[in-house]
């Protein structure tokens, strides 16, 4: 199944594009499409530091993914007063 994919930030820049198509197999999670995209791109993306929505509502590594899903990735924020 095709999975559209949005980059944000640090993510945008590393891999030089906003959106990139991923391939998954019937039955992929989040926590796959995260692996996925980051050894294809050279990305450290984990459940617990990248924050993940998808089709507009924010979702855990379990979510099951389905074909026409987009995703947005945002890398961990940080900063402060």
């Amino acid at each position: 199944m095709k999975i559209r994919v949005q980059l944000f930030a640090s993510y945008r820049e590393a891999v030089g594009k906003e959106w990139i198509e991923q391939e998954l197999p019937a039955g992929a999670r989040v926590q796959d499409l995260l692996e996925s995209v980051g050894s294809r791109h050279g990305l450290s993306l984990s459940p617990g530091r990248t924050l993940v929505a998808r089709n507009l509502e924010y979702v855990g590594a379990e979510t099951l993914l389905e074909e026409g899903d987009e995703l947005v990735l945002l890398p961990p924020l940080s900063g402060g007063a």
